[in-house]
């Protein structure tokens, strides 16, 4: 697995130890994925290989797009390439971002996409990538990916609850809260399933909230009043990359592959919540 360090590596490390599977991570600084040569002695005949390494600092891809390219397509097409040849499995994980973000229900996977950032656009050439190197190779799409640690959305909202008399969140990008210990489960679950056919699934936990929902949501969980979360619009926070004003997946590819759906997000934040330490004052 690479992008160990990460928030979703941390959890795939984490969640594969309690099930007894036999996990191996690879930071940055174990493995370079831009470097194929390097890739081709990471990658084992008969492995699963979930890739979570990606550039995804979404404002700075903006004026850095070829850095972007490097790790979100030359990356993972070196990875697909050395599993196609040495027939192992790829399982790489992709974002809503490849979406327009203009839609009004919840977008299939065949559904058209049209990324609107550098960063999408470097996720989705990386999707196309993958699937032209290795066609076995699985495309998981997820979106508002959290784990309550560090600078995620969830943890700034805890740290901003206790420094901040009320806090402004945006209420006009619509998408679904994703715990990466429940996205976790379900990358483990797939890797486990190999009649799964190649080619692209979303996994999300089910539901659809806006930033505002979920900030209220992290707020009432951690027994503050969540009408101290302000609504406001995203015209007042202006960043050099526009996020999606709507940005749910289906489910209906994953539950189709014969796999466990994820949870309601509200089921996934209250155990999210209770797996955290109390908040330093």
């Amino acid at each position: 697995m690479t992008g160990a360090g990460g928030q979703l590596g941390t959890q795939l490390l984490r969640r594969g130890a309690a099930a007894g599977l036999d996990v191996v991570g690879f930071g940055s600084r174990d493995l370079d994925i831009t470097d194929g040569e390097a890739v081709d002695r990471f990658v084992e005949p008969g492995t699963v290989v979930i890739n979570c390494a990606a550039y995804t600092a979404v404002d700075a891809a903006e004026s850095d797009e070829q850095a972007a390219e490097r790790v979100n397509v030359l990356g993972p097409r070196n990875l697909a390439l050395a599993t196609a040849r040495v027939g192992a499995r790829l399982i790489h994980v992709s974002t809503d971002y490849v979406f327009a973000g203009d839609a009004d229900r919840p977008y299939e996977t065949d559904a058209a996409t049209g990324p609107r950032t550098a960063y999408g656009r470097t996720k989705l050439d990386g999707e196309g990538a993958v699937l032209a190197a290795d066609p076995t190779a699985l495309v998981v799409r997820t979106a508002w990916v959290y784990t309550g640690v560090g600078a995620d959305f969830v943890a700034t909202m805890r740290r901003l609850e206790r420094e901040r008399d009320t806090v402004d969140v945006v209420d006009d990008q619509i998408g679904s809260p994703t715990y990466a210990g429940d996205l976790a489960d379900g990358l483990l679950q797939l890797a486990g399933s190999p009649a799964v056919p190649g080619g692209v699934l979303h996994a999300t936990n089910s539901g659809q909230a806006s930033w505002f929902d979920l900030a209220r949501a992290v707020f009432a969980g951690v027994g503050a009043d969540r009408d101290r979360v302000r609504p406001c619009t995203s015209a007042q926070f202006v960043r050099p990359a526009p996020r999606p004003a709507y940005s749910v997946l289906s489910g209906a590819s994953w539950v189709g592959a014969g796999l466990t759906p994820l949870r309601p997000w509200q089921e996934a934040l209250t155990a999210a919540l209770a797996q955290l330490p109390p908040a330093n004052d």
